[in-house]
């Protein structure tokens, strides 16, 4: 419930945030054009909270969070005074048009460069791109991929976190499934790989499906077999484990890490095995029951505890992200500019059916998201909210009739022509731009259910 409630919390905050940036957009430039603002509100509805300016511009935060809205004066919607008529929306010139249009995803791009700012500044701890285990006869294997391999950059974009590696590996394999990989080895060793996959680009792009298909697991430090979280309802605590011990063995069976720990409770689904323990530095017995759940049709073993983390085991490849103010400007628009070029990319490549449409994600998945990075702390939700909003901004300039960038086609048009879109090709443009987006939207519902259900 907690989680539930966080998630919330989290997903009303961003999505209140970016409509309210890119709204706000609109409105500033408006105003600085000498537009009339007759309303702007955050949220859809009615009003929990109003006020007039001294324009006469209604500001509203209205009762349902999931939007917002900047109302212009137009003679479409009414009939407009003499006098205000120089200062409708319709009235204006297609450029002028164009400016305020386009200012609305320009602020959200504006959001990002300044969120990715606040936390250059004020350090990005991250994880250095360490190769782990490499499976056999694999892609990575074949490339001469090795284990304690740093990815030093790929296809010359240099990876220094492990982040930027995820991303840039991606970005390189779809769609021809080559990349160039500068690497080095723990004696400070560089050579170059040539990273081939000939198997199905697009299920290479499948969410998770990437590293698992190229045979590429990403350096963990080894966790000894220390419980360190209890679920109250796990049979752990019901069999008397306690933080702090640590799991000898198991039926028998030797249990050197944690992961050799995780590995036996699943492959053990309602058994009842025999502990070693240690506690306090004395060796005890215990009976387990061993839990058991589904996990995507198969039925595993779950004793509700987790490993005790150790900080210091992560050293070897800990690394903070961090710029003085100045250099801090162009660090974040690098970012941005990255983030927008590969987001582009890869929504390009999703149309023409070279990326997976399982990588579009509804509100079901993005509140998800809020809620982890909202708990996972500070950094990582603003990272989270410039990401966002970059995608907004990107969105919303798609040449759809409902969106930004479909106005701004008409603007376009109009200056070409010398004349405005008939009103008939513009109700069939609306109706056209309903149908994409509720097709969008349910593809992307689809695939929040998909990931619920299987998780």
């Amino acid at each position: 419930m907690n989680e539930l409630l966080t998630s919330v919390l989290a997903f009303v905050v961003a999505i209140s945030v970016l409509v309210a940036v890119h709204e706000y957009g609109h409105f500033w430039v408006a105003r600085r054009l000498g537009i009339k603002v007759l309303r702007f509100s955050v949220g859809f509805g009615s009003p929990l909270w109003r006020r007039t300016g001294r324009d006469g511009t209604e500001y509203w935060i209205s009762a349902i969070p999931l939007g917002g809205y900047v109302k212009m004066l137009d003679e479409r919607e009414g009939n407009v005074p003499p006098e205000d008529l120089p200062r409708c929306f319709n009235r204006q010139s297609p450029q002028r048009r164009i400016a305020v249009l386009f200012a609305g995803p320009a602020f959200n791009f504006i959001f990002a460069i300044a969120a990715y700012w606040v936390i250059f500044v004020a350090g990005v701890p991250a994880i250095k791109p360490m190769v782990g285990e490499i499976a056999a006869a694999s892609p990575a294997a074949e490339a001469g991929l090795q284990a304690g391999d740093q990815i030093v950059a790929i296809d010359g974009a240099p990876t220094r976190t492990m982040m930027e590696a995820q991303l840039e590996l991606l970005s390189a394999m779809v769609p021809a499934g080559r990349a160039r990989l500068l690497v080095e080895d723990a004696a400070g060793a560089r050579r170059e790989l040539a990273l081939r996959y000939d198997g199905d680009i697009q299920a290479l792009t499948e969410p998770n499906a990437m590293f698992p298909e190229l045979g590429i697991s990403f350096w963990r430090p080894s966790v000894p077999a220390v419980v360190g979280e209890l679920l109250p309802e796990g049979t752990a605590a019901a069999a008397g484990l306690q933080p702090g011990d640590r799991v000898l063995s198991a039926a028998g069976e030797p249990i050197a890490e944690w992961q050799d720990w995780v590995e036996f409770v699943r492959a053990r689904p309602g058994e009842t095995v025999g502990l070693l323990i240690e506690r306090d530095g004395n060796p005890m017995r215990l009976e387990l029951l061993i839990g058991a759940a589904d996990e995507e049709g198969v039925r595993v073993g779950r004793i509700g505890a987790g490993p005790q983390i150790l900080a210091e085991l992560w050293d070897p490849i800990r690394t903070e992200q961090r710029y003085g103010p100045v250099a801090a400007v162009g660090r974040a628009v690098g970012e941005t500019w990255r983030i927008s070029e590969l987001t582009v990319t890869m929504m390009a490549r999703m149309i023409m059916g070279q990326v997976s449409v399982k990588n579009l994600s509804g509100p079901i998945n993005i509140a998800q998201t809020a809620g982890f990075t909202a708990a996972a702390g500070f950094a990582a939700f603003v990272t989270f909210l410039a990401i966002v909003s970059i995608s907004l901004g990107i969105i919303n300039l798609l040449p759809i009739p409902m969106l930004d960038g479909g106005q701004i086609v008409y603007q376009v048009v109009e200056l070409a022509k010398g004349s405005p879109v008939s009103e008939r090709a513009q109700i069939i443009g609306q109706q056209v731009g309903i149908f994409l987006l509720l097709l969008l939207m349910s593809f992307a519902f689809y695939n929040d259910i998909v990931r619920i259900t299987a998780g």
